[in-house]
């Protein structure tokens, strides 16, 4: 960026699921406010990323993973947050894989091409390709699909071409003073991020055995004695999905738990004591009035 003037902006990410871009978040603040797992779908809301530089700041809203299935009112919501926010943002990356553009990305693509803010096209998971002279045919069609203000390809987990990206998108935001204040890093709370950590561990714990009816819920959240104290419900659809969770003798959530009470540690560089419960509300992904008591702003 060569302009004297600050500049500071919504950027909202879209794409399909597992693209990268709750990764991407994370490596432009340089810390994790967004989980990351290889299950599509992950994530569900809309979160806030801030990245500060001399000349801007970039609100990077990390969106769940546009696709085309909406059978059940939780996939509605998430495409509806993902499209709203589209919508609301200054300057839209649109992050596909290096190598590939499936019929999903089409579909997102369909869902953006209309929008009037500037639109880049990242091309994610570059350090994947060998021989890297394979990507020139790739972009040159990618160039002749995506009409882009600009095609960015990028590592987001090696961190390769980053600071071009927030450059270049720098570059293309508002005149404006900062939106947030330089010490924060995400819109979201405390509470937020450990009901958020503990569904990652929960995911990456589970693998195929998590159905997609699983959420996290904080019932207690308190600084005691310069310790956190964390009561955490986990809700299932179905009794049976109970039993999966727990585990034998009641194994695997301790390990969930054990999981996601070392990462909070690390966080917030204080003790956290975390307990957690598993309850059934039977087809909870499926009622507006469930997404909304479970802090999903069904828009």
């Amino acid at each position: 960026m060569t302009t004297a003037v600050f500049r500071a902006g919504h950027v909202a990410i879209v794409g399909r699921p597992n693209v990268g871009k709750s990764t991407l978040v994370n490596a432009l603040v340089g810390r994790k406010v967004s989980i990351v797992t290889a299950k599509p779908q992950t994530t569900r809301h809309r979160i806030l990323g801030v990245v500060n530089r001399p000349e801007a700041q970039l609100v990077l809203v990390d969106t769940p993973g546009l696709h085309e299935s909406t059978r059940r009112v939780m996939n509605q919501y998430m495409n509806r947050v993902a499209i709203s926010s589209s919508q609301d943002a200054d300057v839209i990356l649109f992050v596909i894989e290096a190598m590939r553009f499936t019929d999903e990305d089409e579909w997102v693509w369909q869902r953006v091409r209309g929008l009037k803010q500037p639109l880049f096209l990242v091309i994610n998971k570059v350090d994947r390709v060998f021989p890297k002279e394979q990507m020139l045919p790739f972009l040159e069609e990618m160039t002749q699909r995506i009409p882009a203000s600009g095609i960015i390809p990028i590592s987001a987990m090696q961190t390769d071409n980053l600071e071009r990206l927030v450059d270049v998108i720098g570059s293309r935001l508002p005149i404006s003073p900062p939106l947030f204040a330089s010490d924060v890093v995400t819109d979201r709370d405390e509470p937020f991020h450990a009901a958020e950590i503990v569904r990652e561990k929960l995911t990456l714990k589970l693998r195929e055995e998590l159905p997609y009816g699983i959420n996290v819920q904080i019932e207690r959240f308190a600084d005691e004695n310069n310790r956190i104290m964390i009561n955490a419900v986990i809700w299932v659809e179905r009794a049976g999905q109970k039993a999966i969770v727990i585990g034998q003798g009641g194994e695997r959530l301790k390990e969930i738990g054990r999981l996601a009470r070392i990462e909070l540690n690390d966080l917030w560089q204080r003790s956290v004591h975390l307990e957690l419960w598993v309850k059934v509300k039977e087809n909870w992904a499926d009622s507006e009035m469930a997404l909304r008591q479970f802090g999903y702003d069904t828009l």
